[in-house]
Formats: structure tokens, sequence, C-alpha cells
């Protein structure tokens, strides 16, 4: 018989792997983020075009999302990880050949099927692979990789922007995901897949719900600053493209730490409110961004309290999807991951058009209280959820 699936790489490797997925699954993000300033001259991109393109990005995510956690939940997470990374590879060197607008489209299309996947898939793994005692730090780190992205993006990239140029640092990319892949192929045992007679579940249910839902307005807010954040820096506060793209490496790092610590933090009990809290710190933060208008070296403390808050927010999102998934719900990990981050995608597709019509008027005071505003809801829809679960959980059987 076979044992348990734990695979070689059950600790630090598999971790790493986890997070590098992560990490690529929305780097393209974080790309066209840090070299907005440069695509709007290179390729006459507008704002509003640039918040268009994550729009259509993860668009494409949040509809992808339901029929992805099905596919991970049959043919397992070895073959989604592999396929994510090999996706990834193509969208970028797309974006780093792109002549203009059209193709620059068309290829962030194309990188919302590994977005799509890469809840459902890494979720998957950490249930299949890793001790339950365990699980929510392995969540956080996993997750943590998403601001690798961003740290990456913002620093490393940018510098070898500087030095190749960026579709240079794009190709650079594309190579790396493509090392993904192998990593990920020679790592992860073969899948051991049973089918399951379950439909696709395209409305979530339960704690499903009220995650998706929090998740729509903490995707809106966190997605207008991942776009914008760099274009701000630039235009408004004169830092110059370079020094516009560290900002969102300063948020990535700031993410990581908040992923990780939070997630750790994030025990039965006390991860239920959690996101409200999380959330609330988020308006903080967004209220900085609006305060750096006139004192603009409060703009790098907003990007940290970002990431410490609201990106942290979605990790423990995810931690509890993990959570609640473990004890018999384990084969529809990938679904109830999947409905999760469609409602984070969805959010992710809405926020960046609405802040761009304000910030094609300049109007980015204005843009920052919107996301204020978004991160407000969230705080809201996850604290009525919380106090509901725990009557809920408190009820005599």
């Amino acid at each position: 018989m076979r044992g348990p699936a734990h695979p070689p790489g059950g600790g630090r490797p598999l971790t790493a792997l986890l997070t590098a997925a992560m990490a690529l699954s929305m780097l393209q993000l974080f790309l066209l983020g840090a070299f907005g300033p440069r695509l709007t001259v290179e390729l006459g991109v507008t704002p509003v075009v640039l918040g268009l393109t994550t729009t259509l990005g993860f668009g494409t995510a949040a509809v992808l999302s339901p029929l992805s956690g099905r596919l991970v939940d049959r043919v397992g997470p070895r073959r989604a990880l592999i396929a994510l990374a090999l996706v990834t590879a193509v969208a970028l060197a797309l974006i780093a050949s792109a002549p203009g607008a059209g193709l620059l489209l068309g290829a962030v299309a194309l990188g919302g099927l590994p977005q799509a996947l890469a809840n459902p898939a890494t979720n998957k793994a950490v249930i299949a692979a890793v001790p339950a005692a365990r699980r929510g730090a392995v969540t956080g780190w996993k997750q943590s990789g998403v601001q690798l992205g961003a740290f990456a993006a913002g620093l490393p990239l940018a510098a070898l922007a500087a030095v190749l140029g960026w579709r240079g640092a794009v190709w650079a990319a594309s190579a790396a995901a493509v090392g993904v892949a192998v990593w990920a192929a020679r790592l992860l045992p073969p899948d051991a897949v049973r089918p399951s007679a379950a439909r696709v579940t395209l409305v979530p249910r339960g704690h499903v719900a009220w995650l998706a839902a929090f998740s729509v307005f903490l995707g809106a807010g966190i997605a207008s600053v991942n776009t914008y954040l760099s274009l701000f820096g630039d235009r408004r506060l004169d830092l110059g493209p370079t020094a516009a793209a560290a900002l969102v490496a300063v948020l990535g790092a700031a993410g990581v730490a908040g992923r990780v610590g939070w997630s750790k933090a994030a025990r039965p009990g006390r991860a239920e409110w959690l996101p409200a809290v999380l959330a609330a710190g988020a308006v903080g933060a967004a209220l900085l961004l609006v305060a750096s208008g006139r004192v603009s070296w409060l703009v790098w403390v907003a990007a940290v309290a970002f990431g410490v808050f609201a990106v942290a927010a979605n990790a423990v999102s995810m931690v509890l999807v993990v959570q609640r998934a473990a004890p018999g719900r384990a084969g529809r990990a990938g679904q109830d991951s999947a409905l999760v981050a469609a409602g984070f995608f969805a959010g992710f597709a809405v926020g960046p058009p609405l802040f761009g019509l304000l910030a094609r008027c300049d109007r980015y005071g204005t843009g920052w209280l919107l996301v204020a505003a978004e991160f407000a809801v969230a705080a809201a829809v996850a604290s009525v959820w919380a106090v509901r679960d725990r009557r809920t959980a408190g009820a005599p059987a």
C-alpha cells in the first residue's frame, strides 16, 4: 500500500516551491505596476489602459477559478503547478515581445489562467503533504510568495531593467518560470488522484461565501494600490521611475512579513477575527496614502502598512480555507480555494479601472479615499461573518 502523500520535499523544499509558484502566478501584475512609468512612455499605454490590463487578467482569473478548482481536484497539484509555471512563462514572453497595447492585453488575459490555478493547487498540496500542525505556517509562507513577486518586480527586476531595458527584465522572469516548472516536475511525486463525482460548484456557500464576499472588496483595494502606487510616486511625488518601483519592493517585503506573521497567529478561534482587524488596518494605510500627497515621505510608511495589513488579510483568508477543508472537505479543497480566490480576482478586475478614471484626472487623493472605503466594506463583511460564525459555533447541537 502507498503511504501518505508526503513528497521528498515535504519540508522546506516544498514550502519554497509553493512560494515560488505563488510568486509567479501574479508576477505579471507587479511587473506592469513597477514598469508602469516606462510602459506609458514606450508603448503609449495610458493610465486607464494600465488599469484595464489588471481588469482583463483578473477578470479572466475570476471566470476560470471555479473550473480551475475542480480541475486541480481531479488532476492533482503536481500537474497543476507545472502547468501554472509553463503558462506563466508564455504569458511573460508575450509581454516582453509586445509591440503595443493589443498584444500586451492578450498576454495579460492568458496570465489569468495561472492566477486561477495558484491558490487551489498550492492549498491542495499543503493539505496533502503538510501535517495539520504546520499548515498555517506553510500557508503563510507560500502566500507570501505573491509579495516576493512584488519585491522581485520592484527591486531586482527593476534594477535589471535599468541595464537591459524592461523587456530584458521580463524575458528573465519568463526563463525563471520555466525553471520553476522543471523544479516542480522533479520535486513532487506523481499525482494519485481519484475521480470525484462532485459537480463544479459555481455558487459559494457558508464560510466560503463570506470569505469570497470579503475578498471582493479587499481585492479591489489591493489591486488599485498594486497598479497605481508606482505611477503615483513617479508623477505626483516626483520620485523618479526607479525609486517609484522601489515602493512596490517595500510593499512586497512588508507583505512577506505580514503574511507569514499573521498566518502563524491565525489559530482556530482567533483566525476568524483577523480578516476584520487586518482590513481595518488597511483603511489606515490608505489614509496614509492620502496624506502623502502633502507629506511625501508618508508614502513609504503607507507602503509598509499596506503590506502588513491589507496583503496579509488575503493570506489569512486562505488559512481559514485550509483549516476548514481539513476535517472533511479535503477532496473539495481545490474548489473552496478557487471560489474564495474568484472573489478576490473579481475585486482585482473592478478596482483598477475605477481608480484609473480618477488617475486620468490626476485625482489620486480621491482614488486613495475610494480604496479606504473598499477596505472599510471588507472589514464590515468580515466582522459580521465572525460574529455569525461565533454564534453558530456556540449554538447547541
